[in-house]
């Protein structure tokens, strides 16, 4: 456990509780129970965002859920390895990490290290989020046959280019895994620092297109101010039941979601995962909880550690391949 000012150290004592613990192993040898203390789910984004709206609707229900308090904590930066890095080198069981897909792509994408997400001790899948192919309402594009084709034609004359939410990003690998299944040709991409930028010039068409969480663009289509093309799921979303999947338009191999998991750091012992895991199974399972989710065009996540093991493990291959395929670096 780390002690990170003196007037912490001075309350911790006053209440019995000063330890030297060094690894989540270490302080269950000291006899007290996990949680005996608050909770922080450390966020690497900054707040409003989806990872930050995962991390709020666990924390509430798994709050109460564990007899104390739970915090959001948000240290933005570096798509997420600054958040990630703390929980690793702290390896304290009260500090977890909330992480979404670029968790498993930093480390594909950065020059520098980045921590390896299965390093990391999977407690569960909190939501996952399918992707909307978008573009401007003055696109000439109202359908996937007609968005290849001007696309093709736009490449012909001198360049096609797309918004993401930024370089090396979920948002760019999806793109250019998109373009290999549809066999288009090579386009530009325009980073930007997060989705909000991004859309609002896809809104204005200052850029013609995007694919971005459906939970962020859903706002924009319902109210005109974006078309929607496809979605990346295995199955219509509800809040866009006009909207086919890509596998319905006949793309093969490109069933895409992004995704908001809870890590502990590493060799988190496994009774502290089993109270975490049902603890946030119970925050998704309140009603007012997995409606809101729903609402925003997500998807409610739950159910065992192995599930975001197994989807740890099958997205961090899929997108190490997209990137060292199409040369994508963060840096």
């Amino acid at each position: 456990m780390k002690l990170t000012s003196r007037r912490e150290i001075l309350k911790m004592a006053a209440a019995g509780t000063v330890m030297s613990a060094l690894s989540p192993a270490a302080v269950l040898a000291q006899g007290s129970p996990w949680p005996s203390k608050p909770v922080s789910l450390i966020v690497g984004y900054p707040p409003g965002g989806l990872t930050d709206a995962g991390a709020r609707f666990a924390s509430r229900g798994m709050a109460t859920a564990l007899g104390q308090p739970v915090l959001v904590e948000n240290k933005p930066g570096a798509s997420g390895n600054i958040a990630a890095s703390e929980v690793q080198r702290v390896n304290d069981p009260y500090k977890l990490l909330v992480a979404n897909t670029s968790f498993v792509i930093n480390p594909h994408t950065y020059a520098t290290p980045s921590p390896v997400p299965t390093d990391f001790t999977p407690i569960g899948l909190i939501l996952e989020s399918q992707l909307v192919l978008v573009v401007n309402p003055a696109a000439p594009a109202k359908n996937l046959a007609e968005f290849v084709a001007w696309v093709k034609a736009e490449s012909g004359k001198g360049g096609f280019s797309y918004a993401s939410s930024g370089n090396g990003g979920n948002t760019h690998l999806a793109m250019e895994y998109f373009r290999e299944r549809a066999g288009l040709p090579k386009i530009d991409q325009v980073p930007y620092k997060g989705s909000a930028p991004a859309i609002q010039d896809v809104v204005g068409n200052q850029l013609p297109c995007m694919m971005d969480a459906a939970s962020l663009l859903i706002p924009f289509i319902t109210s005109g101010k974006l078309r929607p093309i496809l979605v990346t799921g295995s199955t219509r979303l509800p809040a866009l039941p006009e909207v086919p999947t890509a596998t319905e338009l006949g793309i093969k191999d490109f069933v895409v979601t992004v995704f908001v998991g809870l890590w502990g750091p590493p060799k988190l012992p496994a009774d502290i995962v089993a109270k975490a895991n049902a603890a946030m199974n119970t925050a998704l399972s309140d009603p007012s909880t997995s409606a809101q989710i729903k609402k925003n065009g997500d998807m409610v996540g739950g159910g065992t550690p192995e599930r975001l093991a197994v989807l740890t493990r099958d997205s961090y291959k899929l997108w190490g391949e997209v990137a060292r395929r199409n040369n994508i670096r963060a840096e």
